[in-house]
C-alpha cells in the first residue's frame, strides 16, 4: 500500500488515504467510499493529536470521575491541552488487539470522546458504517490501514491537514458525481480574496489586535483557514476569531474538526441553513452579530425554492430591518441573497474606524441579470447607491474544480478610503494565470503568488487605465504577440445606473368596410363570444335561446350595410368612421354594445402611417402599442436631451411616458474591457489569398501529372 512517510504534499497524503478505498471494493460502491474515509481520517487525526496527553487525560478522568460533567469537562480539556479529549483507554493501535470485538470497541472508543467530537462523528453517520464493515469482515483491515497513517501535528500541520480534508471532499464528490465546488474553493483564489480585504487595513500591525472573520457558506472552512493564516503571517500576535455556518453535515463536520484541531472555538461553526436558520442572528444582549471580515463562495446558480416562504416572510415583515429588504433575485439563483445576508453582518462605521470588509465569489449573473425594476437590479442599486461596492475582479476561466465559467470577486465595504468614495474599480485579471501541469476536474488554470501580489497592488494603486503587457497568439499568423492591455478602470457609482424609458408613438388607423376586413370579424373574440350570449337580440327577437347567434347576424348585417354605404372607401380619420358607424346602426335599428363596437373597430381598422392621429377624450394622442419601444438612458442624462438627440430626429411624433420610467443598475464589465481587433489590411488578405491559390494550383498539377 505504500508508506505515508514519503507523502510530502496534501495531495499525496489524500491519495494515500484514498488507496485504503481498495479495501472497500465490492461491498461499497465508489460513491460510498467517503462515508468511511472521511470520518476515519477525522478520527485518526484526533487520535494522533491526543496521543501525547493520553495518559494525563486518563489520570484526570480517574481522579475526577465522581465530579459532575460541568466540573469534569474543563479539567479534562486542561489535561489534554486542547478543547477536546478522549477518556477511553483504547486508541487505534489497541483497537487491533481484539479483532472479534473490534466493532464494539470502536464504538466505545468513539463514545469516550468529548461531546463536541461525538457530535461531529454523529453527523458523519459513522455508526452505520461500522456495523456494515463489521458484517462484511472489512473493519479490521480498514482500521489497521488507518492505524499506519501518522497524522500527528509533527507529521502534518493544521494547514496541511485542512488541505487533506478538502482534497478528500473534492475527490469524494467527484466519485459521487456531486458539486465539489460547493465546498471547495482553490486556495490561491482565497488568498487573493483575503489580500484584497486586508490590503487597505491600517491597524493590523497593532499588538494583539482582535479581528473576527465570518463565512456564511463555510464548507470545510478553507476561507476561514486562509484568512487566519494571512493575518498571523502579517502579525503573529494578532488574534483572528473564526465564525462560520454550513447546511451540509459532512462539510460542517470537517470544518468543526479543523477548528477544534487549530484551537479555535469550534462552537462558532454553526450547522444549518443560513437563510432559514441564521446561526448569528442575535447576540446574548439582543444585538445583531457583526464581523470585521466576511468572505464567501456561495454555490453558483442554486435555486432557493425550499427557503422561499421563509425569505419572503422576512422581506415582507422586516423590510430593511431584516436581510432582504432590497429585493429578491429570481428563484433559480440565490447568490445575491448571500450577499445581502453578508451586508447585514457588517459592523457600523464609527469615528474609531469600525465598519467591515466583504469579499464574495460570483459567476457573471449578478453583474447584469435582471432588467430595471427587477430584484437583481434593485439589489445592485441598493448596494451601489449606498456606496458599498469597492471593486470587482474578473478572474481567469477554468479556475474552479466544478465549473469553467467566468467568475468574479466582489469587494464591498462600508468604510471606503476617502479617495474611493463614490467610485468603483473594475479589474480585469482574465489573462493573469499560469497553466497547471495537471488539471483537477475542470480546473486548468491557477494564480501564482506573483500574480496575486500584482492584483493586490493594482487594487491598491486605484488607477484608471493602468495596463499590463500580455502575450497571446495572433489569430491569423498564429505567432506570439505582446500587447499592453488595460487591467484597471475606475468609474463613478452613477456610471452603472440607467433610466429605462418607454417611448410611445401615436396610434394612426385607417378604416374600410371591404370584404377582406369584414371577414376579420369572425376571428374577433368579442364577436365569437356572442354565440354563447344570453342577451336578447333586440326588441324584435325576444327568445333567449338564439339571442347570441341573432346578435352575430345583426352585426354582419350592419357591416354589409356599411359596405353599401361607403362602397369600400378608406377613411383615415377615426372620428369620421365612428360617425358613419353610428349613423348606419341607427338606420337599421341596431344598438351596439361596447364589446361589439370594439370588435367592429378592430376588424375594419389597419395601422396606417398616413392616417390622422387617434386621440382620447381629452384630445391627447393615444399610443400605438405595436410601435411602443424602450430606450436605456444614462442615469444622469436629461431624458429630454436624449430624446432630442437620439429619437426625435428619426421619429418626430414620439414621446416618453414618464409614468413607466424605471431605474436600473448593471455592471457590464466585459463591455468596459472590450479590446477592438481591427480588420487586417486588404493587401495582406489579398497576399494570403494569392498564396492559397498558388498552393491549390500546385496540388492540382501534382494530381493531374
Amino acid at each position: 500500500m505504500g508508506s505515508l512517510l514519503n507523502a510530502t504534499t496534501h495531495g499525496q497524503l489524500a491519495n494515500f488515504i484514498w488507496k485504503i478505498c481498495n479495501l472497500l471494493r465490492g461491498p461499497y460502491k465508489r460513491n460510498e467510499y467517503r462515508k468511511v474515509i472521511l470520518p476515519l481520517t477525522v478520527l485518526r487525526r484526533f487520535d494522533c493529536v491526543l496521543a501525547n496527553t493520553k495518559q494525563a487525560v486518563l489520570a484526570a478522568h480517574e481522579q475526577h470521575a465522581s465530579q459532575p460533567n460541568a466540573v469534569r469537562d474543563p479539567l479534562l480539556k486542561a489535561a489534554s491541552g486542547l478543547s477536546f479529549y478522549n477518556t477511553s483507554k483504547l486508541d487505534f493501535d489497541r483497537l487491533l488487539d481484539d479483532p472479534n470485538l473490534l466493532a464494539q470497541n470502536l464504538n466505545a472508543y468513539i463514545g469516550g470522546f468529548s461531546e463536541n467530537v461525538k457530535e461531529i462523528i454523529d453527523r458523519f453517520g459513522f455508526a452505520d458504517q461500522i456495523a456494515r464493515m463489521d458484517e462484511r469482515n472489512l473493519l479490521y483491515e480498514v482500521i489497521k490501514a488507518f492505524a499506519g497513517c501518522d497524522l500527528s501535528l509533527k507529521r502534518v500541520d493544521n494547514m496541511q491537514m485542512g488541505y487533506v480534508f478538502e482534497e478528500l471532499i473534492r475527490v469524494g464528490a467527484e466519485q459521487a458525481n456531486e458539486e465539489a465546488g460547493e465546498h471547495f474553493t482553490p486556495r490561491e483564489v482565497i488568498r487573493l480574496m483575503v489580500s484584497l480585504l486586508l490590503s487597505t487595513e491600517r491597524d493590523l500591525g497593532k499588538s494583539h489586535v482582535v479581528k473576527t472573520i465570518y463565512d456564511p457558506a463555510c464548507g470545510t472552512g478553507g476561507m476561514l483557514s486562509v484568512a487566519e493564516e494571512h493575518l498571523l503571517e502579517y502579525n503573529a500576535e494578532s488574534r483572528p476569531i473564526l465564525y462560520g455556518q454550513d447546511y451540509n453535515d459532512e462539510a460542517w463536520a470537517v470544518c468543526k474538526s479543523d477548528m477544534l484541531l487549530k484551537g479555535q472555538d469550534a462552537e462558532n461553526i454553526i450547522r444549518g441553513d443560513t437563510f432559514t436558520n441564521d446561526g448569528f442572528h442575535l447576540r446574548l444582549n439582543g444585538q445583531s452579530w457583526t464581523f470585521d471580515y466576511i468572505l464567501a463562495n456561495p454555490p453558483f446558480g442554486v435555486e432557493w425554492k425550499q427557503q422561499r416562504q421563509h425569505i419572503e416572510r422576512e422581506r415582507d415583515t422586516l423590510g430593511f430591518d431584516g436581510r432582504f429588504g432590497a429585493g429578491l433575485p429570481r428563484i433559480n439563483d440565490g447568490s445575491l441573497l448571500f450577499l445581502q445576508h453578508m451586508i447585514s453582518k457588517m459592523q457600523p462605521p464609527d469615528s474609531n474606524g469600525g465598519g467591515s470588509r466583504i469579499a464574495i465569489v460570483f459567476n457573471g449573473s449578478p453583474l447584469f441579470t435582471g432588467d430595471a425594476g427587477s430584484g437583481e437590479s434593485d439589489i445592485r442599486r441598493w448596494i451601489i447607491e449606498n456606496d458599498w461596492l469597492e471593486a470587482i475582479v474578473a478572474l481567469p476561466d477554468q479556475m474552479f474544480y466544478n465549473t469553467d465559467i467566468a467568475t468574479y470577486i466582489w469587494v464591498l465595504t462600508n468604510r471606503k478610503e476617502p479617495h474611493r468614495t463614490g467610485k468603483v474599480q473594475l479589474i480585469d485579471a482574465r489573462q493573469m494565470f499560469v497553466k497547471m501541469r495537471k488539471g483537477l476536474g475542470k480546473k486548468r488554470n491557477e494564480l501564482s503568488q506573483d500574480q496575486i501580489d500584482d492584483l493586490t497592488a493594482i487594487h491598491g494603486y486605484f488607477t484608471d487605465g493602468e495596463t499590463r503587457d500580455f502575450t497571446d497568439e495572433d489569430p491569423v499568423t498564429h505567432q506570439p504577440r505582446t500587447r499592453p492591455r488595460i487591467v484597471s478602470k475606475v468609474f463613478d457609482n452613477s456610471d452603472f445606473g440607467y433610466q429605462k424609458i418607454t417611448v410611445e408613438r401615436p396610434l394612426r388607423l385607417s378604416f374600410a368596410a371591404t370584404p377582406e376586413r369584414i371577414a376579420r370579424i369572425e376571428d374577433e373574440k368579442a364577436f365569437i363570444n356572442l354565440a354563447t350570449s344570453k342577451k336578447k337580440a333586440g326588441p324584435q327577437h325576444d327568445t333567449e335561446v338564439s339571442a347570441g347567434k341573432l346578435r352575430q347576424e345583426l352585426v354582419r348585417a350592419l357591416l354589409d350595410a356599411m359596405a353599401d354605404e361607403t362602397e369600400g372607401e378608406i377613411v383615415t380619420d377615426r372620428d369620421t368612421f365612428l360617425n358613419t358607424l353610428d349613423k348606419t346602426a341607427r338606420e337599421i335599428g341596431v344598438r351596439l354594445a361596447a364589446p361589439e363596437r370594439k370588435a367592429i373597430i378592430a376588424a375594419l381598422s389597419e395601422c396606417d402611417p398616413n392616417a390622422a392621429i387617434c386621440t382620447d377624450k381629452n384630445g391627447k394622442p393615444e399610443p400605438d402599442t405595436d410601435l411602443r419601444d424602450t430606450e436605456t438612458v444614462p442615469l444622469l442624462e436629461d431624458i429630454g436631451d436624449y430624446m432630442a438627440r437620439e429619437v426625435l430626429p428619426h421619429v418626430p411624433d414620439a414621446w416618453v411616458d414618464h409614468s413607466k420610467t424605471k431605474f436600473g443598475y448593471e455592471i457590464p464589465l466585459n463591455r468596459h474591457f472590450y479590446v477592438y481587433e481591427p480588420p487586417r489590411p486588404l493587401d495582406e488578405i489579398e497576399a494570403d489569398l494569392q498564396t492559397l491559390e498558388n498552393e491549390i494550383t500546385t496540388m492540382l498539377a501534382e494530381v493531374t501529372a
